[in-house]
């Protein structure tokens, strides 16, 4: 089939603008990434500079293919990420428009290649727990009940892709952050820095630049992991409880 691709290109030559792309032949079973390989070997091939965009596991796994297409973050597939995304899901002729990222804190390095080093930082933040290091425990030797284990489970699936930020009207960071904060305040494990860590990684997604949460769950949709918003109501809890623990420690 035959698509007309509207890709942001931003840096060398390119001072941010969309260019339009004509690919023949696209294959139904490629994937979205291999299109896009497809495209760079043609760009390449008369001379002209590849789109630059972010790619690793390719099994939707690790979240590096974060894109923005027709302005959905990864796409038109619920729970799904940019990388396991198929051309079969497109119609002969279609147009597509692919952009990066788009969040103050998300700046552009290169066409679709955006800076999330901002989310590192606000895991950085959170510290570390503490644990005797050594041997292994045994799988049971810390007792916890299964729909608080399931709970914490859920929220560490999160990947840090950042479809959150790109999908919230305000970019807010509030899913990413409060899917860290909740999977350790869920488990034993992550109790003794339970309101330091809130405190300090909340500060740090301030700092970051991102955006308020005002409800209106773009990021949940949007999350390629499903992460439910009952993490940030979780959150917004964790952290008025340590604002006044630390008010009354003071």
């Amino acid at each position: 089939m035959k698509l007309t691709l509207k890709i942001w290109r931003q840096g060398g030559a390119f001072k941010g603008e969309f260019v339009t792309y004509e690919l023949p032949n696209v294959n139904p079973h490629m994937s979205f990434l291999e299109m896009l390989d497809v495209l760079n070997e043609q760009l390449v091939g008369k001379g002209e500079s590849p789109v630059a965009f972010e790619h690793d596991c390719r099994e939707g796994i690790c979240g590096t293919c974060s894109l923005v297409i027709d302005g959905r973050a990864h796409g038109p597939m619920t729970g799904t990420t940019t990388c396991q995304v198929h051309m079969r899901h497109y119609k002969d002729g279609d147009t597509i428009t692919i952009e990066p990222f788009r969040s103050h804190a998300f700046p552009v390095i290169r066409d679709l290649v955006v800076d999330r080093s901002s989310f590192d930082r606000i895991i950085q933040a959170g510290g570390y727990v503490s644990v005797s290091t050594g041997q292994a425990q045994d799988a049971n030797a810390i007792p916890i009940e299964k729909d608080q284990a399931g709970r914490a489970f859920d929220a560490a699936a999160c990947i840090g892709c950042g479809a959150c930020v790109a999908a919230c009207p305000n970019s807010s960071a509030m899913l990413f952050t409060s899917a860290k904060v909740s999977h350790l305040a869920l488990l034993p494990q992550g109790q003794v820095e339970r309101q330091q860590r809130v405190l300090a990684m909340v500060s740090q997604m301030d700092e970051e630049g991102f955006g308020r949460c005002s409800n209106v769950k773009a990021c949940e949709a949007e999350c390629p992991k499903e992460i439910s918003v009952s993490n940030i109501a979780r959150m917004n809890r964790e952290y008025t409880s340590a604002v006044f623990a630390s008010e009354k420690n003071v």
